[in-house]
């Protein structure tokens, strides 16, 4: 591939999955504060009949579905991701800064984390939560930095075989500011498709995160540990539209629409790792 088919295709990429994202989070910040009120004569009702989504057993539009499961996982995903890209770029600095004692440190303490389950973590936290503060953030900002050390090693080789400290060392005696080494050349333009595509692909995790406790929690009939009680997951889709797999109940629009969203996930995370990636 030629470096303009490259930069076009970089582009395409980030054309699609930031509009993507503006929309998950235009649906969020526009989610209604409760499902609206029923309408039983409406229940079961097809996207033709209901546009743009149709409706749940109830006659509420799966559009509030949309949105208030948007709102649940929206920021918490991307603080998240944030939180991973952070913590993988300062070990990627870190491994320029030629420390041996930072850089033992900061494996020892990557090996400690890195050898706890994740999900068994994540559920001890949800339960130490107060309940009336329980919501997605602590469980994401736990995932995230449960799996920072591996965005950090990543970070860490990529800067290793960048030179390290003799890279640095060579740009300063150029006459390079330490702005321009660290924030231009080190993190801009080496660690960048590192650090980006871990934190989206961190992000995806915690949507996916989200969508199995809720759904767990669902089928249980079981206060959530990722939501209030007013609100509903992308989880309650699944929930709603599985049935018709098995069974003549006319929800596989329901289920259609819970698998998409899944996807628009999924595809945000693709576009993002392609737009980050190196020239």
């Amino acid at each position: 591939m030629s470096g303009r088919e490259g930069g076009a295709t970089r582009w395409l990429a980030a054309a699609v999955g930031g509009l993507l994202l503006l929309g998950l989070l235009g649906l969020a910040l526009t989610a209604p504060e409760h499902l609206p009120v029923p309408d039983l004569d409406a229940g079961y009702a097809t996207p033709s009949e209901l546009p743009p989504f149709g409706a749940d057993n109830r006659g509420r539009p799966l559009l509030a579905y949309v949105q208030q499961g948007a709102q649940v996982v929206a920021l918490p995903s991307l603080a998240a991701g944030l939180l991973v890209s952070l913590l993988g770029m300062a070990g990627g600095l870190l491994a320029c800064a030629g420390s041996q004692r930072a850089n033992t440190i900061i494996q020892a303490f990557g090996e400690v984390l890195g050898a706890l389950p994740r999900m068994l973590v994540v559920l001890v936290v949800a339960l130490v939560v107060p309940k009336d503060a329980r919501g997605l953030l602590p469980l994401a900002l736990t995932w995230a930095v449960l799996a920072a050390p591996g965005a950090a090693d990543e970070a860490a080789a990529v800067a290793e075989r960048l030179g390290g400290a003799r890279f640095v060392e060579a740009l300063r005696a150029h006459g390079y500011s330490g702005l321009r080494i660290f924030g231009w050349h080190v993190v801009a333009l080496n660690l960048r498709p590192v650090v980006v595509r871990q934190g989206a692909e961190v992000m995806m995790q915690v949507v996916f995160l989200e969508i199995a406790l809720s759904y767990l929690a669902v089928a249980e009939d079981q206060p959530s540990f990722t939501h209030a009680d007013s609100l509903v997951s992308w989880a309650d889709l699944l929930n709603l539209g599985y049935p018709a797999l098995v069974l003549d109940v006319p929800t596989t629009h329901a289920l259609v629409l819970g698998l998409s969203l899944i996807a628009v996930v999924a595809v945000v995370t693709l576009c993002a790792g392609i737009a980050a990636r190196a020239r």
